[in-house]
């Protein structure tokens, strides 16, 4: 996780950790690193709290959706703005290591999108969604979308003040992943199964893909869908709008 990948004291943290990320390098014993890391994720699961009452005062849902680079995301999401139309008033917060390509194709959508880059940061975390939330028109929102970093370790980690935790896995993936990354599926609440209408093209067992997962996270929730052919997302939706229901009830 962030302890080896180097991205645990993230540029959100500066001015709060200031003598942690000075003292963050590779020649700490790892009972300091553990005391940093646990500093770091104390402070990040106070900030996810008051994200996520700021999300309920506006009766909004919030949906951390998390996948490998590539999984379908952003496409899943310009899918889900269309097929909603009018029903549900959406809102992105946008998470990539570089450019606002995104966001970008977002807002081409109609809808409010806020762009985070993280530098050499490999996940969101709970300081970069508060930034979110205050450059979106929450009072307007019903469901707000938080795109995270491409990558199957470090977002699981992180709370971010979702009410609901998403996972992508793509067909062009292996089925195996679950058991590969199983904090990612173990942290998350519903499976999608992506780009489904390339199964006749891809070695890909979707059998297998939903037991390796549900192994790991016997709870697990799986949609399969297609963000090119729209088939699955009548389910999809109907997943969003009754979390979103339970949420303002």
């Amino acid at each position: 996780m962030c302890k080896d990948c180097g991205c645990s004291i993230t540029d959100s943290h500066k001015e709060k950790h200031t003598h942690e990320h000075h003292n963050h390098n590779p020649n700490l014993s790892d009972r300091k690193t553990v005391e940093v890391l646990t500093k770091i994720l104390d402070a990040n699961d106070k900030q996810a709290e008051s994200n996520r009452r700021h999300f309920e005062e506006h009766g909004i849902l919030a949906v951390n959706l998390m996948s490998s680079p590539g999984a379908g995301k952003t496409s899943l999401l310009e899918k889900t703005i269309e097929l909603a139309g009018d029903e549900l008033k959406i809102g992105v917060i946008e998470g990539d290591l570089e450019t606002n390509r995104d966001a970008e194709r977002i807002r081409a959508k109609g809808v409010p999108a806020y762009q985070i880059t993280t530098g050499q940061a490999c996940h969101l975390d709970a300081f970069m969604v508060h930034e979110g939330i205050h450059n979106l028109p929450l009072g307007e929102l019903d469901v707000v979308f938080i795109e995270n970093v491409g990558n199957l370790v470090c977002p699981a980690s992180y709370d971010v003040g979702a009410h609901v935790n998403v996972v992508l896995l793509s067909t062009t993936e292996g089925e195996d992943k679950p058991e590969k990354y199983p904090v990612m599926f173990r942290s998350a609440e519903l499976m999608l199964i992506t780009k489904i209408d390339l199964l006749p093209y891809m070695d890909f067992d979707k059998r297998e893909a939903v037991s390796s997962a549900r192994r790991v996270n016997p709870k697990l929730d799986v949609i399969e869908l297609s963000s090119k052919t729209g088939e699955g997302f009548e389910l999809w939706l109907d997943f969003i709008k009754s979390k979103r229901r339970l949420r303002v009830a």
